[in-house]
């Protein structure tokens, strides 16, 4: 039998594209309604347009960019319902991962998650929403990690990006980053306990003053969008 060949280490140019495109999405430097064509995006990362075909195909499949007719693709406004759903599923998954971590964490672990509060309070007191949105994603997905389950690390971490997005937004308001930390530090607080009930009732308000203040504080974007114009009818051929 012919054995494999050793996988390299290396990032592809494929997935370098994909990441350098979905970065710039997650972090407002591509606005919703921005049009993207292959070879923009590709002179901008200096690479061939293969590669970015294959990155720009990717983040339409999960909808972070759209078509936009003939114009090609542009960058998908963020969608209220889209966000509402996500919530949802969160609403379902992350009280049952704060149950099951109250369950099985171990000492080791609390010390971890007390690291990654450190981590949170320190961005919230220096104000970047780039380092506030990356501890917020770290604390969560430490908590589907400590759960044991690693569906909810899969899911979530496929769906994390569109949070990412909205995050961004609804950080701007300066009162919300401390409250959200506090909260953060309670729903650890009853995992250390062994509290699971605590910890799921927390974790389940948590995520619903995220719901609201997302719908609440998340900008009309769609505005931005540009309008496609209505395709023209072609005339009737003769008969």
């Amino acid at each position: 039998m012919t054995p494999m060949e050793a996988l390299q280490p290396q990032r592809t140019i494929v997935e370098q594209a994909y990441r350098a495109i979905l970065d710039a999405i997650c972090e407002g430097r591509l606005e919703p309604g921005e049009r993207l064509t292959q070879e923009s995006v590709a002179k901008k990362l200096s690479v061939s347009r293969q590669p970015v075909g294959q990155a720009l195909l990717l983040l339409k499949q999960q909808k972070f960019v759209v078509d936009a007719g003939r114009r090609g693709l542009m960058v998908a406004p963020l969608d209220r319902d889209f966000l509402r759903w996500v919530y949802e599923l969160r609403l379902g998954i992350d009280p049952l991962a704060a149950v099951l971590a109250a369950r099985r964490a171990t000492q080791p672990e609390i010390e971890q998650g007390e690291r990654l509060i450190a981590a949170g309070q320190r961005a919230v007191r220096e104000g970047s929403i780039a380092q506030l949105i990356a501890a917020d994603m770290d604390f969560h997905m430490f908590i589907y990690g400590l759960s044991g389950n690693r569906l909810y690390v899969e899911t979530m971490g496929q769906l994390w990006n569109h949070l990412r997005r909205a995050m961004r937004e609804v950080l701007q308001h300066r009162e919300y980053r401390k409250a959200i930390w506090t909260e953060h530090a309670q729903i650890l607080r009853a995992i250390a306990e062994g509290n699971a009930d605590g910890a799921s009732a927390l974790a389940r308000s948590h995520l619903s003053n995220a719901a609201t203040n997302v719908q609440v504080w998340l900008p009309d974007v769609t505005e931005k969008a540009p309008a496609l114009a209505p395709r023209r009818r072609q005339p009737a051929a003769a008969r």
